[in-house]
């Protein structure tokens, strides 16, 4: 297992069988080991809205699990404070998914609450992810009001009772979410990137990356995941502080990455993109760009505000070997006046260098 695999694709019940296969992961399980699945499903919306985990991926996971001999993994979730799980369960597809394999939905509000120690607080959390052989944690990659984002270690705030959740937000979020992934410690983190709304826990505005993370460092796969969502990972309070508390490293030069399967990354879906899309779309000359590079293009135009170059910004495939004018997006659009790099970039590199471009461009005009 590379730092993250990652891997692209349309069919999330797929590739999430590629993934953990290619990844090696059945080394490290066991027949009849006790598995716990904890996905995002902190309100009542389907996945396509960009909130909750996508139940194909959960089902690939029990799959995966079967052909290891481990029947019946429990999936265990708590929605947040005014949210019923029961209907999350029911709206996510996660009832459907249960009665097809014969799963266990547990509701983490009904459970008993056993108090943990960290850095000289106690901390409230729920007996099941703590009796567990295997924790598999599946945040969704997206954004968040409070907290910028949250993807694998915020992911864990759902591992508590409702009391808990309440402190959390009166005395600051950012510590106790760093200090309850100390004490949690999941196993395997299996990141849902196929279409996060980048500004909002709750959905509603999708960005369609169609991609999954896979990895054991929460820090390292959610510092990756800000540079996804354009953010420098300082930026993010908690993150700072779980690589404080050693719980994993930021992403780095050193950091090993492994994609599987690139060449099928799927294109750009222009049938799935909402009012905030394709309004920056308009933006955008796209000639065949995939889906994660588009997406990184969307991200970094949602933060980029004053930093909009003059014309349309190139990207896809359809550029590929040809030169043109103006500037582009990805390794396709090199023969562009002006491009950045990557496959795909960032989207904080996307950021950075829309900022490099327009500063020139500003000169240029001053001077006339």
């Amino acid at each position: 297992m590379a730092d993250i695999d990652i891997i692209y694709g349309s069919d999330a019940r797929e590739m999430t069988l590629t993934l953990l296969r290619e990844a090696a992961v059945g080394k490290r399980l066991r027949p009849g080991m006790n598995v716990v699945i904890k996905p995002n499903l902190v309100v009542a919306k389907p996945a396509e809205e960009g909130a909750t985990t996508h139940p194909e991926i959960v089902e690939g996971l029990v799959l995966f699990l079967k052909e290891h001999g481990i029947d019946g993994p429990v999936i265990a979730e708590g929605s947040w404070l005014g949210e019923t799980t029961q209907r999350a369960f029911a709206r996510c597809g996660y009832e459907a998914l249960a009665k097809k394999y014969g799963l266990r939905l547990f509701d983490t509000k009904k459970d008993k609450v056993v108090k943990k120690t960290f850095g000289g607080g106690t901390f409230g959390v729920c007996e099941i992810f703590l009796a567990v052989d295997f924790l598999i944690n599946v945040p969704v990659l997206k954004g968040h009001c409070q907290t910028k984002m949250t993807c694998c270690l915020k992911n864990l705030k759902g591992c508590i009772p409702d009391s808990e959740k309440r402190r959390y937000h009166s005395i600051g979020l950012h510590e106790p979410i760093a200090a309850l992934g100390a004490i949690l410690r999941p196993d395997l983190h299996l990141v849902d990137g196929i279409c996060g709304d980048p500004t909002f826990e709750e959905g509603g505005n999708p960005v369609v990356s169609n991609r999954l993370l896979l990895g054991t460092d929460p820090v390292l796969l959610d510092s990756y995941g800000a540079k996804l969502l354009g953010w420098d990972p300082p930026e993010i309070d908690y993150l700072r502080l779980a690589a404080g508390h050693g719980i994993g490293t930021m992403a780095g030069e050193r950091t090993t990455i492994r994609e599987h399967s690139p060449e099928r990354r799927p294109k750009a879906d222009p049938t799935h993109r909402s009012e905030v899309v394709r309004r920056l779309a308009k933006k955008i000359d796209e000639q065949s760009a995939c889906s994660a590079c588009y997406a990184a293009l969307i991200l970094a135009l949602r933060k980029a505000e004053t930093y909009i170059p003059d014309g349309k910004i190139k990207i896809g495939q359809g550029f590929r070997g040809k030169r043109c004018e103006g500037v582009g997006v990805g390794n396709c659009t090199a023969g562009c006046q002006r491009s950045v790099p990557g496959c795909p970039p960032t989207a904080v590199e996307i950021l950075r260098f829309l900022e490099a471009v327009t500063n020139v461009e500003a000169a240029g005009r001053s001077r006339e």
